[in-house]
């Protein structure tokens, strides 16, 4: 098993960018793909539930109470970052839609797979994954009050705190007593221990199942949103550049080892866009625009992950 996860793990981008020539695939060839939207959020709750089995649970108590790495953590995501998105926000179209969608990613810190590419990039995943409920919680109520901020108060209130709510449920408080509740039984008996064992081969997959349903469901609205896909497309690039230098900055600041930091920077640069589509697609006159710049921004991300898990590793390393 353990050889089949570090299988997975290390070509786990490879993999997810199978998963979207698939989904594509399917999308261009099959009408009505757009209908598995329902999808997303089960599929979603899986692959927090297996990231979190990841790591002891009896670690995150300990994790958490590591106030410099959640401070520079916190200051970094909603504070530098929401000033770096500022200032790339005037790369946009002054489409509000296209505006709104931007920020919709680049303000919220993302709470699954960068448990696991900060671990192949040699930072601290624990402290990470500890940090998750705070990291949602913190943005549900900071993004309307960053889009009335950015936008004006028209674009504050199509958020509402209701899916963010939904989102915190489902996708994080179940799956974690649901990955808790495994560990106790894996530590009280061999065949829990078995079960748990398989089930740690599943991150990769897991993800590469919610990527092609997110790419399956908003593939058929590409085409008619072309020109908004290579609007956006300058702006996520130069986010993926700045922002683990910001994590990091901020990380060395605080005086945090370099796993500690390169959590930060991790945390910075990777945003979370398979998340928030949900919320996304629950504001009216979504379609075709939002989740499309959405989905642009996972993409570049995925590319720029290829990148952070060779670079990050030389940071403070001497």
């Amino acid at each position: 098993m353990g050889q089949t996860r570090d299988f997975l793990e290390h070509r786990q981008i490879a993999i997810y960018f199978c998963a979207i020539i698939a989904a594509a695939a399917l999308a261009w060839s099959v009408p009505g793909t757009n209908r598995l939207d329902p999808f997303i959020n089960p599929a979603l709750a899986l692959m927090l539930y297996v990231t979190f089995l990841q790591v002891p649970m009896a670690q995150l108590r300990q994790a958490l109470g590591n106030m410099r790495f959640l401070s520079a953590l916190l200051i970094a995501n909603f504070i530098l970052i929401p000033g770096l998105a500022a200032v790339l926000l005037q790369m946009a179209p002054h489409d509000p839609m296209i505006r709104l969608g931007v920020l919709f990613v680049l303000l919220t810190p993302c709470i699954d797979y960068v448990v696991t590419f900060a671990h192949l990039g040699r930072a601290d995943a624990r402290l990470l994954l500890a940090a998750t409920p705070s990291l949602l919680i913190v943005q549900m109520l900071l993004l309307p009050a960053y889009l009335r901020l950015f936008l004006g108060g028209d674009a504050a209130s199509l958020v509402e705190p209701g899916p963010f709510v939904h989102a915190f449920v489902w996708l994080i408080a179940l799956p974690l007593i649901f990955a808790a509740l495994t560990q106790y039984w894996a530590n009280k008996c061999d065949r829990g221990k078995r079960v748990a064992t398989g089930l740690g081969v599943l991150p990769v997959p897991a993800t590469a199942l919610v990527l092609f349903i997110v790419i399956a469901t908003v593939m058929p609205q590409l085409e008619s949103a072309f020109d908004t896909v290579l609007a956006v497309l300058p702006i996520y690039v130069a986010f993926a550049a700045c922002a683990p230098a910001i994590g990091w900055l901020a990380g060395r600041c605080f005086k945090l080892d370099a796993c500690a930091a390169r959590a930060v920077a991790f945390s910075s640069g990777t945003r979370n866009s398979l998340v928030v589509l949900p919320l996304a697609l629950a504001v009216p006159g979504a379609m075709p625009i939002l989740p499309v710049v959405i989905v642009t921004q996972t993409l570049v991300e995925l590319l720029s992950q290829l990148v952070y898990v060779r670079v990050m590793p030389r940071l403070g390393r001497d």
